[in-house]
């Protein structure tokens, strides 16, 4: 994966509008790998699936708590990834009370198995979703890659520890500038 640049997705996310009236005031709003990783130095990382226990307990809230040192590190954001749609990622982020990760649907998977990482998760009733992964990415493309080990459909496991915020911290060299 290092040195590989990132495919080329559009994301369908919802996104507050306070012109909208309602209980719901959100609105369709498309976003484009551009978006998020041109010129910008950033720690993406996949899990399986919102509300998820290894997600909820420790992946998503400890990125979440460890996100100022990252900064320090020359990380300007950190997105979490998950083949969910917008509806999930909005209120899983909502319910940890996230404030500083920016939670990406990938609700088709596009972007998931373009980056080589779908897997069926059929023997837990998920479905098509992603393996568990982080990687560094500098201006859309790959610097450092952390995978889980035992990439395989319906894994009976959960492999969690190589793509933990505390583990990609440790491997992420001071600020790095964005490629040229």
């Amino acid at each position: 994966m290092f040195g590989r640049k990132v495919p080329s997705v559009t994301f369908r996310t919802r996104v507050r509008d306070e012109s909208i009236e309602g209980p719901n005031p959100f609105r369709w709003e498309n976003k484009t790998t551009d978006d998020y990783f041109k010129g910008k130095r950033v720690v993406l990382f996949s899990l399986p699936g919102a509300f998820t226990p290894t997600c909820s307990t420790y992946q998503l809230p400890d990125f979440e708590k460890l996100y100022d040192d990252f900064k320090a590190k020359g990380i300007d954001e950190i997105y979490c990834i998950s083949v969910n749609d917008a509806f999930v990622m909005n209120a899983w982020g909502k319910a940890q009370g996230i404030e500083k990760i920016k939670l990406i649907p990938d609700g088709s998977g596009e972007f998931t198995r373009k980056m080589g990482m779908l897997v069926s998760k059929d023997n837990l009733g998920f479905g098509l979703r992603s393996w568990r992964y982080g990687a560094v990415v500098n201006d859309g493309v790959v610097e450092k890659w952390f995978e889980e080990e035992g990439y395989a459909d319906n894994c009976e496991s959960d492999p969690y520890g190589v793509s933990s915020p505390q583990n990609i911290l440790a491997n992420i060299d001071e600020k790095e500038p964005v490629a040229a």
